[in-house]
């Protein structure tokens, strides 16, 4: 038998076995399994923060790492060191009905929500958005890059006006460019958009979806941005936001251009060049009413934490968001509930399952924290809260290795990350993955930007090098085909969906592969040396800033 046979007849057992290769311990998939099956019950309403279902859900992890041997790794209270951190979230939803129209050359046209838009509740802290007869502009991919000499606004004024964008990067269509090809780049993504709208004094945003640029469909849109919006806490929430921020269908939006004479086709191929100019539409105007209610609530993130043996003040972060999206409105099945199973009731229960292979295990060198985080969904916020108060410093933090998604179609015989990790981890990765008979494939998406779109890129961001992990395509049974059609079918019929749910179908023999590999890398960052940022990262520069805390 090779290796990854042995280690496939490992984990068929639901008991810690035979000591292999960099792993003494093996997960187990009937553990997982039933994590997963817990946390994606119907008892566990989808997870949404801020709700009795996130106390169920805060209750159940803490339980869970209390049973793996874990002790509090949260913020110091009177004295004492809990299971969490409080994370305060600004919460903002529409009140009521929306009202949105478009004016094409005098005559009234209704927009739906859910259907031909997406409108996020405002989060600048109004109660009332009332935009009357605003002038649209179309500003190409909405990217002001400077050092790829790239500017889609070419001084446009868009005060009192709405900003109409693509999604994605200008070389998603053609894959080459100034842009690096098909890889997504951070101006690829729908929060630099609006990030950049705002800088600018725009009055609103629409991106106009299109699934293979998005990376997901229409209903994942609709799921993701009409109910509830949470951010961090702002001073000033409108250095970071317009007062309206929203989706256009693709459909809509190509006949909206069509009736303001304009040929949307063209206008998408001609900003792919520099040569792009912004473009008004000249006889169609916006104008929007509706109330929103908004309001600062809590939420928190839970740690675990096994102190280090002769180094605890140094740190190495596993994580996984346990948030998704609640309740909703009932889908064509009368199903109400976005379960969240694969995402992200895998991460936690890998998360979990580390724990108690840490925790049966010899004490390592260095502490390791075991971190489930809020609000991934709503945009990073549970991780970039970390980040910018961390329990524990970033600078002697060793790196963060994040899951998100894992497989749920049986053992692989390759592993993958979300977006390229450019740094030693990916090295380590490779060659820990090499040892159980295992390739490395890259992420077979790149122009998902799904680097920026988990829980480690808040960490990233700061210098701490990070990865988030992905299961591989390549199925022991069925081959990469099989893999790529299962990915495909989920992100188009589950992802952000209610059918995203447990079945005793599942495959967790995968997942427990996965999970022993993640272990054995952690066992050896949490004994010595420093990983580090490859030559041309951009996050390389603030690492080595803090260079000499690091010993």
């Amino acid at each position: 038998m090779n290796k990854l046979s042995l280690l496939l007849a490992a984990t068929i057992v639901s008991a810690p076995v035979i000591p292999v290769l960099a792993a003494p311990l093996q997960a187990d998939p009937a553990r997982l399994s039933v994590d997963v099956k817990l946390l994606s019950s119907d008892a566990f309403e989808g997870r949404e923060p801020a709700t009795r279902a996130e106390n169920r859900t805060v209750l159940f992890i803490i339980d869970r790492m209390k049973e793996a041997g874990l002790q509090p790794g949260g913020t110091v209270v009177d004295g004492r060191r809990g299971w969490t951190q409080d994370v305060p979230l600004a919460k903002f939803a529409i009140a009521g009905p929306l009202s949105l129209s478009l004016t094409v050359g005098g005559r009234s046209l209704t927009l739906a929500q859910g259907q031909q838009v997406a409108i996020r509740a405002a989060q600048t802290n109004v109660d009332q958005v009332a935009i009357q007869n605003a002038p649209l502009v179309f500003v190409g991919y909405g990217v002001a890059a400077p050092e790829r000499k790239w500017d889609d606004f070419k001084g446009v004024d868009l005060h009192g006006k709405i900003a109409v964008v693509l999604v994605n990067d200008p070389d998603f269509a053609t894959g080459t460019g100034d842009f690096g090809g098909k890889a997504m780049t951070y101006y690829g993504r729908w929060t630099y958009k609006y990030e950049e709208a705002a800088r600018r004094g725009a009055l609103g945003m629409l991106i106009v979806h299109d699934t293979a640029a998005a990376s997901y469909g229409w209903a994942t849109v609709v799921n993701s941005n009409t109910d509830a919006i949470y951010d961090i806490v702002r001073n000033d929430p409108s250095q970071a936001h317009v007062q309206m921020e929203g989706w256009i269908q693709h459909d809509a939006a190509a006949a909206l251009f069509k009736q303001a004479g304009l040929d949307f086709d063209a206008l998408k191929k001609l900003a792919q060049t520099r040569d792009f100019k912004p473009v008004t539409l000249g006889n169609v105007t916006l104008s929007a009413a509706y109330r929103v209610n908004h309001d600062v609530v809590k939420s928190q993130n839970v740690l675990g934490r096994l102190p280090g043996a002769t180094k605890p003040d140094e740190t190495l972060i596993y994580s996984a968001h346990w948030d998704h999206f609640g309740v909703r409105p009932p889908d064509a099945n009368g199903d109400r509930i976005l379960n969240g199973a694969v995402d992200n009731g895998t991460g936690v229960a890998a998360l979990l399952e580390l724990g108690r292979l840490f925790g049966s295990a010899p004490r390592t060198a260095r502490s390791i924290v075991f971190m489930a985080v809020t609000a991934e969904e709503r945009g990073l916020l549970g991780s970039e809260y970390y980040a910018t108060d961390p329990v524990y410093p970033l600078e002697t933090t060793v790196a963060d290795i994040n899951m998100d998604m894992l497989g749920v179609y049986g053992p692989t015989k390759d592993v993958s990350t979300f977006g390229k990790a450019e740094n030693t981890l990916l090295d380590d990765l490779v060659e820990l993955a090499r040892a159980q008979g295992r390739s490395y494939s890259a992420d077979p998406s790149p122009e998902a930007g799904h680097f920026f779109r988990s829980d480690h890129f808040s960490l990233s961001k700061r210098g701490v090098p990070a990865m988030s992990f992905s299961a591989g395509d390549d199925l022991v049974n069925g081959g990469a085909s099989a893999g790529r059609a299962r990915r495909e079918d989920y992100n188009a019929h589950r992802y952000h969906q209610p059918g995203d749910e447990w079945t005793p179908n599942m495959d967790f023999r995968g997942e427990a592969l996965d999970v022993t590999l993640l272990y054995g890398l952690g066992r050896k960052l949490a004994t010595s040396g420093w990983p580090q940022w490859s030559a041309g990262s951009e996050f390389k520069e603030i690492r080595e800033k803090s260079a000499n805390q690091r010993h």
